[in-house]
């Protein structure tokens, strides 16, 4: 990163499939990651939802674009924590999520968030 770059988080607060604000989230997260922007992704609320491995959305009839997430590594999207508050109040264990992301305190949470030059909610 060179002094000029600017760090973005990426706040996902929204179920998967319930609105399109998780799509926009994740095509925004790959764009920043395509032009070597440093970029994290955080996942808070309803957003942990989006973290939960296997969902089969083509019973809803909706297209999977949680498949994606594999392609994290590509784009040097590495940086992905998730609220561990959150979890707690969906009644959803620790290691429930796709590989490498980093469940963390609200406290860590909102520390790391603040280490970013954007946050973009979604």
């Amino acid at each position: 990163m060179t002094s000029n770059s600017k760090k973005v988080a990426i706040l996902n607060t929204k179920a998967p499939f319930s609105q399109t604000a998780a799509k926009a989230a994740l095509d925004v997260a790959l764009i920043y990651g395509s032009f070597e922007q440093e970029t994290s992704l955080f996942f808070q609320g309803d957003g942990v939802y989006q973290l939960i491995d296997k969902q089969q959305p083509d019973i809803i009839g909706t297209k999977d674009f949680l498949k994606t997430f594999s392609a994290f590594e590509f784009y040097d999207l590495e940086k992905i924590y998730v609220c561990q508050q959150s979890l707690i109040e969906r009644n959803l264990p620790p290691e429930f999520h796709i590989e490498g992301v980093m469940v963390v305190s609200p406290e860590e949470f909102s520390l790391l968030l603040h280490q970013h030059n954007a946050v973009l909610t979604f």
